[in-house]
């Protein structure tokens, strides 16, 4: 389009640079071996992939251990020089979960919390006058918050018109049951039977199921009214090329 328009040049954004850092005394990086009671840290490789994937120069700073102090002194060190921070893990209510107090000491708590499944522990704040999203420990709910929170944070940030991303009505191919007042999002893949979709969700709900993500299609949306589904009622359904991509 800008050669059909004669132009050779074109005015474009800095790309943003982010850094990166996971939080936890359990998660430990791949190749090394792991103690009692720890797990590989598999979500910065994926964060890091999509950051890269939105055009994000990533400064992958590693893991955090579980100490506030540590905590605040890494995040207002690492402000200076980045247009945004993503950080996984230590948003949630524990004792040792202190990445919202950190926000809270060097900056600004915008929100904490949602009411979605998964990813119900997520923040945004800022750090030094930097962004900051705080994404959940469990993969499948960092990549979920990453999604429908973080992308069009970053992609805005990069200066681009952001829309919400296209969704479709399918049939479910399952039962379920939910509270009401939550939106909650269902792995779930699309099969063809008689030319009709029909969202087909994984077998199995844990947060931390990676391979949910990698054996699925994309996201059965259940709105904050719903409170029951049947097979064969309408689901919006969300395809993972829409948020991942």
């Amino acid at each position: 389009m800008a050669a059909a328009l004669g132009n050779d040049t074109l005015p474009v954004f800095r790309p943003l640079r982010g850094a990166l850092l996971s939080t936890g005394d359990e998660v430990c990086e791949p190749g090394t071996a792991l103690g009692p009671g720890t797990i590989y840290d598999a979500n910065r490789a994926m964060l890091a992939a999509l950051l890269r994937g939105l055009g994000v120069v990533v400064d992958d700073l590693g893991i955090c251990p579980d100490r506030a102090d540590a905590l605040a002194n890494r995040l207002e060190t690492i402000s200076a020089g980045h247009d945004l921070i993503v950080t996984s893990g230590g948003v949630s209510t524990g004792d040792e979960d202190h990445v919202r107090a950190a926000i809270e000491r060097l900056g600004r708590l915008d929100f904490w919390r949602l009411a979605i499944k998964p990813g119900r522990p997520v923040a945004l704040g800022q750090v030094r006058g930097v962004p900051l999203i705080g994404l959940p420990g469990n993969p499948v709910a960092a990549a979920l918050t990453f999604a429908i929170l973080a992308r069009p944070l970053i992609l805005r940030l990069a200066g681009a018109v952001v829309g919400p991303p296209l969704t479709f009505p399918v049939q479910a191919g399952f039962t379920y049951r939910k509270k009401a007042g939550r939106r909650e999002y269902l792995r779930a893949s699309i099969e063809r039977d008689g030319g009709v979709a029909i969202a087909r969700r994984f077998p199995r709900d844990g947060a931390g199921i990676l391979s949910s993500i990698v054996q699925s299609q994309g996201f059965a949306v259940l709105g904050e009214a719903v409170t029951e589904l049947a097979p064969g009622e309408m689901v919006e359904f969300l395809p993972f090329s829409e948020v991942f991509g």
